[in-house]
């Protein structure tokens, strides 16, 4: 049986059977697009039809969530339907995949990869994973353990939501060169250090795929900055990790 991660997002949602010892998807993920509006309703559907794409039977499921998760409910929404605040999300992607499903915040699952599998693995001072998409997401820890749901894509930057300056979405509604949005990131970046003096900035997100486009333009950041090794994987083996730490993996898959 096996472990399933899935990735809910502002623009897509996708998801895949993972190889946990590996950190690795065991089957080409599927994704779908994100409904509009994205209620939790026309999003559990969706979630429903990624997972039930690779057949049954259905095994745990793991779901990120973009915002934040506080014992598998939804607190904040802010890039998907805001009928999500308050909404148990766990009951209801359980019943409506018919598996037992464990949700975490989309940057938090992205963390726990890239520490465990990527480009965090052996860090034990502070790490920021960054996830640049619709939103900033981030993931931040400490010796080895994360501080869930902090959020710093909403630090106020020059006045503005810094999502809202320096995501990858305001790049390409902006249509923003690289060199133009890497000095919105080093901006952000900078604010990000001077609150919290990491060693290791992760940059994940799709936009990870083509670090090498922005990355040596980012400026005035003394921490050590590095694209995400599983790129936009590493969401959906965090949350397939999720499911087995919340004990709900048959010990045979996990």
């Amino acid at each position: 049986m096996d472990v399933f991660g899935v990735d809910i997002g502002g623009s897509g949602i996708k998801g895949a059977p993972v190889d946990l010892a590996r950190g690795e998807l065991s089957e080409e993920r599927f994704k779908v697009l994100t409904p509009k509006p994205s209620t939790p309703d026309a999003v559990a559907d969706c979630v429903r039809q990624v997972v039930r794409h690779f057949g049954l039977p259905v095994g745990p499921v793991g779901v990120t969530f973009p915002g934040v998760v506080a014992g598998g409910t939804t607190r904040t929404a802010a890039n998907v339907d805001k009928s999500w605040i308050g909404q148990d999300a766990a009951g209801l992607l359980g019943e409506r995949v018919g598996a037992p499903v464990t949700v975490l915040n989309d940057a938090d699952a992205a963390g726990l990869a890239e520490m465990a599998h990527g480009a965090g693995r052996g860090r034990t001072g502070t790490v920021i994973v960054l996830t640049f998409g619709t939103g900033i997401g981030s993931a931040v820890f400490t010796g080895g353990s994360l501080v869930p749901n902090t959020e710093l894509g909403h630090l106020e930057l020059h006045g503005h939501d810094a999502e809202t300056r320096a995501s990858t979405r305001v790049k390409e509604e902006e249509d923003l060169s690289w060199g133009r949005w890497a000095k919105r990131v080093s901006r952000y970046l900078a604010h990000v250090e001077m609150l919290f003096s990491p060693e290791l900035f992760v940059i994940g997100g799709g936009v990870s795929r083509k670090a090498e486009k922005f990355l040596p333009l980012l400026e005035g950041v003394s921490a050590e900055v590095v694209p995400a090794q599983l790129q936009n994987n590493a969401g959906i083996v965090g949350a397939a990790m999720a499911a087995a730490a919340a004990g709900v993996v048959p010990a045979a898959a996990a």
